[in-house]
């Protein structure tokens, strides 16, 4: 399966020690060699860097990893081929428009052939993958539910939750999303996080050797949210999501959390 690595800040921030470590599993420490992407957003514009090399062989990757960009909120995703071509458009993450906003979403898993029977009423895939055709069905049923954006975090989060317990149903499905504000994570099987604040102190990287001082790199007042797959240090403590458990960061912060749901067997095609 992929990998998931997102970050969620109060201050923009760089994650090139986190990426240092993903882009191992690209091909080095891990099998994942099918193609890598990550988004960076400033405001509500985003930077986008895909490619279908393995992260661990790509010049992309090692510019990402030693040139700072900062930013409030990352998505970033590595590839291990399972449904889809290796090639560009099947690259994650991927993005579409609601509301103003460039919404962004990878995805972690699996999901059976019973997911194509959801009928798609406004996005359409670009790839191949069985991820982007859930991200379409995903980000049409927010667009029909609430055409406009609603003020309540809390109620869309409930919604989203709902929509991803769906889709846990046909599969393995760990997820993070974002429209530039808010970074929704949802697990079905892997997916840990970590808040990193005052008193900050050193981390070291599992993949590779690298050890960071974060009270070198950082103030007291920062605030910064690292989620990914599997922990991507060996001496801090990371926090597990559970099964049907949904995360929301905001400025690092959790702000909304919903708790596991019991998945329900529904008829094919139903919503």
């Amino acid at each position: 399966m992929c990998e998931l690595l997102g970050m969620s800040a109060n201050v923009p921030t760089d994650i090139c020690f986190s990426f240092s470590g993903l882009m191992q599993r690209g091909g080095a420490t891990g099998p994942h060699r099918d193609g890598w992407g990550i988004a960076f957003y400033e405001g509500r514009g985003v930077r986008f860097f895909h490619d279908p090399a393995p992260s661990v062989e790509s010049a992309i990757a090692r510019l990402v990893r030693s040139h700072p960009i900062k930013s409030h909120i990352v998505i970033s995703h590595i590839r291990q081929a399972n449904v889809g071509q290796i090639c560009l458009e099947n690259t994650h993450p991927f993005s579409r428009e609601l509301w103003g906003r460039s919404w962004t979403y990878a995805h972690n898993g699996q999901l059976d052939a019973q997911l194509y029977e959801l009928p798609l009423e406004f996005y359409r895939p670009i790839g191949t993958t069985d991820s982007e055709y859930a991200f379409c069905w995903l980000l049409g049923q927010i667009r029909s539910r609430y055409p406009e954006q609603p003020d309540n975090i809390a109620e869309l989060s409930d919604f989203i939750a709902g929509l991803c317990d769906r889709l846990r149903g046909f599969g393995v499905f760990n997820m993070l999303l974002t429209e530039s504000r808010y970074l929704f994570c949802y697990c079905t099987t892997k997916l840990s996080w970590i808040t990193r604040r005052a008193p900050f102190g050193e981390a070291r990287l599992k993949d590779y050797e690298l050890t960071v001082d974060f009270c070198e790199e950082t103030t007291p007042l920062d605030v910064v949210t690292v989620i990914a797959t599997d922990p991507l240090t060996d001496n801090e403590r990371w926090q597990a999501l559970q099964t049907g458990e949904l995360c929301v960061f905001e400025s690092g912060l959790v702000v909304a959390q919903r708790t596991a749901e019991p998945v329900s067997e529904a008829p094919a095609g139903a919503i």
